[in-house]
C-alpha cells in the first residue's frame, strides 16, 4: 500500500497543479481524505483501487465545490435585502466542476466505462495510457472513448440551463 499511496500522491499533485491559483486544498490533503474514505476495504486489483480512488477524489472535490457555492449563496446566513448588497458570483471553476459532475452522472447511466474513463482522467489526473491500463482496455479504445465522452459531455453541459 505505501507504493500505491505514493503514486496516488503524485497523481493528486498533478491534478491540483491544474487548479486555479489560490485554491486552499492541497494535494496531500486530497490524498489523505481519499485514503480515509477508501478505508481498509479489500481491492480486487490495481484497476479497482484506482477506480475507487478516482471516485473518492471526485466526491471530495464535488463536496468542496458545493460547500463553497453554498457559502456564497448564503447557507446559514441572516436574510438581508439583496438590493443593499453586492453579490459575489461563484467562480467559474466551481460551476464547471458541478456541471461536469452532473453530466458525468448522466453519462454513467448511458455508458459506465466512458464515465469511468472521464473520472480517471479528469478527477485522478491519469494519462490516456494509464487510464487504459487501469480499465483494462487498449490505448486506441481509450482514445476513442475519451473523444466520445468529451463530445457527449460538451453537448450535455451545453444543454444545461
Amino acid at each position: 500500500m505505501p507504493l500505491v499511496y505514493a503514486e496516488l500522491r503524485q497523481l493528486a499533485r498533478a491534478k491540483m497543479a491544474r487548479e486555479q491559483p489560490g485554491h486552499t486544498l492541497q494535494a496531500t490533503a486530497l490524498v489523505h481524505e481519499a485514503w480515509l474514505r477508501l478505508g481498509q476495504q479489500p481491492f480486487e486489483n490495481r484497476a479497482h483501487f484506482f477506480s475507487a480512488a478516482a471516485e473518492a477524489m471526485r466526491r471530495i472535490l464535488i463536496d468542496r465545490a458545493r460547500r463553497k457555492l453554498a457559502a456564497k449563496h448564503g447557507a446559514g446566513a441572516e436574510h438581508v435585502d439583496v438590493h443593499d448588497l453586492e453579490i459575489a458570483a461563484p467562480t467559474a471553476k466551481d460551476d464547471e466542476l458541478l456541471a461536469v459532475h452532473e453530466a458525468l452522472d448522466a453519462l454513467a447511466a448511458h455508458d459506465p466505462r466512458k464515465a469511468e474513463l472521464v473520472k480517471l482522467r479528469y478527477f485522478a489526473g491519469l494519462t490516456i495510457d494509464e487510464a487504459a491500463d487501469v480499465l483494462g482496455i487498449s490505448t486506441p479504445t481509450a482514445k476513442r472513448d475519451w473523444t466520445y465522452a468529451r463530445a457527449w459531455l460538451f453537448r450535455e453541459i451545453g444543454s444545461q440551463p
